[in-house]
């Protein structure tokens, strides 16, 4: 009787060894063999290890292998517990070797379909059980996973009202899960215990700050803490800190920003003019226009501020960038002064306070929510809905939207949510939240999230000490690269992307939900070549992999000292010159406990799992889905 030879992989992953009862059942064109209990003689499957060879013996020969059935049943009196097979192997009787991919955890006792490993389309399956499966994989897909809007204007989500919802395989980990819970307790517990969170009291000095501070550091947060009041340092974080996506080249000055050359011709290099800077492109703008006139929240009973400034930034001739120009407000007046380097300590100082604040809340809304994490979202739910799991694009795309499910809905629970830590503490919580996504949404274009375009687009190719894009570019190069080689090896043709269905359903599933159906924004709504699908792709994992490490891994770094990233301001942007003191700047910075919660959320939100998986540690997951030659 024909014998085949099975063995199991388990994952080397935190808790993903199982000790339940594993079963399988191969299916081949000729028929099927018996559901089989896999015997472990070590009582389980390990992390990290291989199992010993099963056999599986069947009356006849199966013929060619299509897909194994996995499933695991608890033991009497013991737990359903978490296993995260990384692939079977099967050896024919007729010697052939054929590879199950699996990566991903098995949570429950269902039964689980996996096709042999070979990335296939649609035109590529002969079979008409390969058919049928890939058929019964995609509509229970798309009841698993449907579209819900989570307000108007946003983006599409996924329908799920808690964790618990989400299917199995893409739940955080057990070592994802308590890690990010612990993070999250210790951090405002610790705060608690010293009385910082709940206090509603204002800053008497700067040393008090540093007492809350020092509760968690981190080498560039120290760096800030000493130097957040220097220009230098100022500029610096509009290339290199967590906002790389506002600034831009200035050729001509807005209409609202009435700035002569005498105003700034102190700030410039001797001998030169406004104008003359302005044509060699040493003039970089800040426009906060996203802010203007919303309404600011109210925090424990008191009203809060936030500014929609311009600002004039300037590369000076030891390419270092300043800021010599700050107006409040996006509407010029008397009551909206310019202020200027030379102006007193602590007038300059509390317009680059009211800048650095409006910093966060474009930041943490368009730049890192909605650019990253909500778009992240779009391309996952279309993926999962459109793809099933043995098309070449998912075995490319799917590692990288790894726990952005949870994670979002997550965000909505807490942090968004009428009751949530942004909604209640940030200065853009509440109304101004919801506006500014909606604009951020409207302004949202294909040409700014291909980093090369954009880059271009803002008039920074040869920016000096711009290691945003020095870096980006790189690995913006890398992916590109990677993506093509995968693409082209799968499409022959232009024709064959446009006659891929589940391709160009995932495109218009991503058009419609996550673009809102604008053709403005000039994402594509199908494919028409290979170069299309490969630029698309590439977006894909460069948003949900760089992109959101540039923008989300530095928010403690940048704003764990509070005076250099506001969460919130409780006075009104200053409306004359020469006012300001120590004491006003004291006053106008968010109070105690405010403070106390937006350093535990960033701290939270900057944390690195120790999960974490590293680009170049996918290489691993691509040989077994798409074959090793593309292991590295």
């Amino acid at each position: 009787m024909p014998k085949y030879k099975v063995t199991v992989h388990t994952h080397n992953i935190a808790t993903g060894t199982t000790l339940n009862n594993v079963f399988i059942k191969l299916v081949g064109e000729n028929g099927e063999s018996k559901r089989t209990w896999l015997t472990s003689l070590k009582g389980g499957f390990y992390q990290g290890t291989a199992s010993r060879e099963f056999d599986v013996v069947c009356p006849s020969s199966l013929g060619t292998l299509v897909l194994i059935e996995l499933d695991k049943q608890p033991l009497p009196l013991f737990p359903q517990d978490a296993w995260f097979p990384s692939k079977v192997v099967v050896t024919t009787p007729e010697g052939d070797t054929c590879k199950f991919p699996i990566y991903r955890w098995i949570m429950d006792k269902e039964v689980h379909l996996f096709r042999e490993g070979t990335a296939k389309r649609l035109c590529d399956e002969t079979n008409h059980l390969a058919r049928y499966s890939r058929e019964k994989e995609m509509k229970t897909r798309t009841e698993l996973y449907c579209w819900d809007t989570y307000k108007e204007g946003f983006p599409g989500s996924m329908k799920a009202d808690n964790p618990l919802d989400l299917p199995s395989e893409i739940q955080f980990s057990f070592t994802k899960a308590t890690q990010f819970l612990f993070t999250a307790a210790t951090g405002i517990t610790e705060l608690k215990l010293k009385g910082y969170s709940d206090s509603k009291k204002s800053w008497k000095n700067i040393d008090e700050i540093s007492k809350v501070f020092c509760c968690n550091r981190t080498v560039i947060s120290d760096y800030a803490q000493e130097h957040w009041k220097e220009d230098e340092f100022f500029g610096y974080q509009y290339l290199n800190g967590c906002n790389p996506m506002l600034i831009r080249r200035c050729s001509e000055l807005p209409a609202n920003f009435p700035i002569t050359e005498d105003l700034v011709k102190p700030s410039l290099r001797v001998s030169s003019s406004l104008l003359r800077e302005l044509q060699s492109g040493n003039i970089f703008l800040l426009d906060y226009k996203n802010l203007d006139g919303l309404k600011a929240n109210v925090i424990h009973t008191k009203k809060q501020y936030m500014a929609a400034p311009l600002v004039l930034l300037y590369r000076t001739p030891d390419d270092k960038l300043v800021p010599i120009a700050i107006q409040l407000k996006q509407e010029p007046g008397e009551d909206n002064p310019i202020f200027l380097p030379t102006d007193s300590e602590y007038d300059w100082l509390l317009a680059k306070i009211f800048v650095r604040s409006a910093d966060f809340q474009e930041h943490q809304l368009n730049v890192h929510l909605l650019r990253t994490h909500l778009l992240a979202e779009v391309f996952a739910v279309a993926l999962l809905r459109n793809m099933p799991m043995v098309h070449p694009l998912y075995k490319l795309l799917i590692p990288h939207t790894r726990y952005t499910l949870q994670i979002n809905l997550l965000a909505r629970a807490f942090l968004i949510a009428d009751e949530g830590v942004f909604t209640q503490f940030a200065a853009s919580g509440g109304e101004a939240m919801n506006e500014i996504l909606r604009r951020s949404v409207a302004s949202l274009t294909y040409s700014s999230l291909c980093m090369p375009e954009d880059i271009t687009a803002r008039g920074l190719e040869s920016v000096p000490n711009n290691y945003y894009r020095d870096d980006g570019l790189k690995l913006w190069d890398i992916i590109h690269r990677f993506v093509e080689e995968v693409i082209s090896f799968y499409y022959k043709s232009d024709s064959e992307v446009r006659e891929d269905q589940e391709v160009q359903n995932w495109i218009k599933d991503i058009f419609d939900h996550g673009f809102l159906a604008q053709e403005c924004t000039g994402i594509p709504q199908s494919f028409s070549t290979v170069p299309e699908v490969v630029k698309f792709v590439t977006v894909v994992i460069f948003t949900c992999s760089g992109q959101h490490s540039a923008v989300n891994s530095g928010q403690y770094d940048y704003g764990g000292w509070m005076p250099n990233t506001p969460i919130s301001l409780k006075q009104p942007p200053p409306t004359t010159k020469g006012q300001s003191t120590e004491s006003t700047m004291l006053k106008t910075f968010p109070d105690v406990g405010t403070t106390a919660q937006g350093m535990s959320t960033m701290w939270l939100l900057s944390k690195q799992s120790t999960d974490f998986v590293s680009l170049p540690s996918f290489m691993n997951y691509y040989q077994y889905h798409l074959g090793p030659k593309y292991y590295i």
